[in-house]
């Protein structure tokens, strides 16, 4: 007679069926309220084996995500070199955290006990929300409460931001969506863009007010890094934002698989920005609004944020060219890039711990402090 503990011990599944399945056909001899209870415990013994592993390893929980933060690249290690959108993250939550592979994504994820998570997703629309929708997806994690921190550089207009500024997004705009045409096949000064039907539910993401506002709250005193070269490198724009020292700001982030450049196609996109009904376009990025999509998908766009910093003018200044720009010679580059990395972690983190910290506040939405 088979040993029913024996059965349940066992890391061979196909040992445990045979195993029981004597037992049940020698007590059917004898007694069929007995079979029955076999079948019960069989079915029992069953489950039990289907929460393990095929090592034979019971499966752990799910880690419950709480704040999960999205970069796009990192230049190299994950921390002691050039730090690029991951290793100020890394160094602050994840310093000796496992690596969690993740099939489908770019990287895998690292998380700590507090439930902070993060990878390195990818940069571009496609690169990007492909592995996002493969770490959402994966039964290793729970995301069912999850805030999110979609964080990288990016660029943005002297009009309204300059070097090393960090931008909490009130709208996400998808730059490509639509059609196009040349300028010259079109009215001379006139946009050289429409909306294209279908794409509404697509192109046009608006953020939670109440976690924007939360956020800008808990980080607006942040003390953030500026660099001399970045001060002068400013003084070549005309603009009082170009010129102004980094600060914390919102408004709407611009997404597009196009790095755009140029005054012309800055102006295009706060043309869009408007045309949607959007905020004043301020950051140029790759990413958000694909990003949002899938989140959307599965979670909604409620516990979504975009914090961006900006490393680069989206256009050149009066006494060059667009071209002279986006290939500058050497030593005329804009500077400020560490300095801005540090930044978003800087304006970030204070809202990441305050989630953590005071989870149970959290867990269900905005607390009610920061909901204007």
């Amino acid at each position: 007679m088979c040993d029913q503990r024996v059965a349940q011990r066992s890391r061979d599944l196909s040992v445990a069926h045979a195993c029981i399945l004597t037992d049940v056909r020698e007590r059917k001899q004898n007694n069929r309220s007995v079979t029955m209870l076999n079948f019960a415990k069989y079915a029992a013994v069953m489950t039990a084996l289907g929460a393990m592993t095929p090592h034979g390893a019971l499966a752990a929980e799910p880690v419950k995500v709480k704040v999960f933060i999205g970069t796009m690249f990192e230049i190299g290690d994950n921390t002691g070199d050039r730090a690029g959108e991951y290793q100020h993250w890394f160094e602050k939550y994840w310093q000796g955290a496992e690596l969690m592979d993740v099939p489908g994504a770019m990287r895998g994820v690292h998380c700590n006990d507090d439930g902070v998570c993060g990878s390195v997703l990818g940069m571009g629309k496609v690169n990007s929300s492909a592995s996002m929708q493969a770490i959402l997806l994966n039964p290793r994690f729970d995301f069912s409460e999850a805030y999110y921190v979609l964080s990288g550089v990016a660029g943005t207009p002297p009009s309204r931001g300059t070097i090393a500024d960090v931008s909490w997004a009130t709208w996400l705009v998808d730059y490509d969506l639509g059609h196009r045409w040349a300028p010259e096949e079109g009215e001379a000064g006139a946009p050289v863009f429409i909306p294209r039907k279908g794409y509404e539910a697509y192109r046009l993401f608006e953020m939670n007010p109440a976690l924007v506002a939360a956020a800008v709250n808990l980080s607006k005193d942040a003390p953030l890094q500026d660099s001399e070269s970045a001060q002068t490198y400013r003084m070549r724009y005309p603009d009082a934002a170009a010129q102004a020292a980094p600060s914390v700001k919102t408004g709407t982030h611009m997404t597009g698989d196009t790095f755009f450049h140029g005054p012309g196609l800055s102006n295009e996109a706060q043309y869009i920005a408007k045309l949607y009904g959007a905020d004043d376009y301020l950051i140029t990025e790759m990413e958000a609004a694909a990003l949002a999509l899938v989140i959307n998908r599965t979670h909604g766009t409620e516990r979504i944020l975009s914090l961006r910093g900006a490393v680069n003018f989206d256009q050149g200044n009066p006494n060059e060219t667009t071209q002279q720009h986006l290939d500058p010679a050497p030593g005329e580059t804009a500077g400020g890039f560490s300095e801005t990395v540090a930044n978003i972690t800087l304006v970030g983190a204070p809202v990441v711990d305050a989630i953590v910290s005071d989870w149970e506040s959290w867990r269900t939405g905005v607390p009610a402090q920061f909901d204007n």
